[in-house]
């Protein structure tokens, strides 16, 4: 593994200055070196705080699929080899809607919307699940397979999301291993509202896990507002004062606080 495009020697010299020239462009050339603040920089960042709780909310959804699943399956009455295959639809429909949402993100150059999106699907999925009575298992397996076309393609959307939006090297990967370390937390949550005396409705559960969504939908909601209204506020910053991208060195050390950054809503 290489640190940076300009040590990596299986690229051309003329594919390295490509490379750092669309990473400059992307990161409106912020700091790339170490320093102690730049740590700190993510730390007391509540924006960064606020992604992590996100991310958390959307975790505990994921974590909680595989302590549920056998329960469903057992219903259905299979057994063995074909128990073991039908706890793979759920998986496979997440990892195709994955794949198509962070395409289209993408694209679009979008994230919260999303997020919203996807968390509005697996709280219809968890909502199916929590309300299906006892011996409609059927129900039940399509309400996981909804859930899981919600809850796994917003997990990558989040992550983009999260260091998208943390300007620098430093602080983005601090701001990413705090949203990842922590919100993984969530898994300790999924394993003590799963309890086996609530099988196989796991109300308790289920209506943990809409409410973790629903958080998760809440801050996405004010992570949108907030973006957008400073990304609002540096454009008029940039225009009153006159700034534009050759005072880019004059920020370099600044993060996403610079006023050449934008925020991706």
């Amino acid at each position: 593994m290489y640190d940076y495009p300009s040590t990596a020697t299986f690229l051309t010299p003329d594919e390295r200055e490509f490379v750092i020239e669309r990473l400059k462009h992307d990161s409106t050339d912020l700091a790339t070196h170490y320093d102690r603040k730049f740590v700190f920089q993510a730390l007391k960042d509540w924006k960064c705080w606020m992604m992590v709780f996100v991310y958390m909310g959307i975790l505990i959804p994921v974590y909680a699929f595989s302590l549920f699943i056998p329960t469903i399956i057992n219903e259905l009455g299979y057994k063995a080899s074909t128990a073991q295959l039908l706890s793979t639809p759920p998986y496979i429909a997440g990892c195709f809607f994955t794949v198509l949402v962070g395409i289209y993100s993408d694209k679009l150059k979008l994230r919260g919307p999303f997020v919203l999106g996807c968390a509005t699907v697996a709280i219809a999925g968890y909502s199916v699940l929590y309300a299906t009575p006892q011996g409609h298992p059927g129900v039940s397996y399509a309400g996981t397979v909804i859930a899981a076309c919600g809850t796994f393609p917003s997990i990558a959307v989040v992550l983009a999301w999260a260091g998208g939006n943390a300007g620098g090297d430093v602080k983005r990967g601090v701001a990413l291993a705090m949203t990842i370390g922590i919100a993984n937390l969530g898994g300790v949550c999924s394993s003590f509202i799963y309890r086996t005396k609530d099988a196989p409705r796991f109300h308790i559960g289920h209506g943990t896990v809409i409410g973790c969504l629903l958080l998760a939908v809440v801050l996405t909601c004010a992570a949108m507002v907030t973006y957008s209204r400073l990304n609002k506020q540096k454009e008029e910053q940039c225009r009153r004062e006159g700034i534009d991208h050759s005072h880019a060195p004059k920020f370099r050390e600044m993060a996403d606080a610079s006023p050449l950054f934008r925020y991706t809503i």
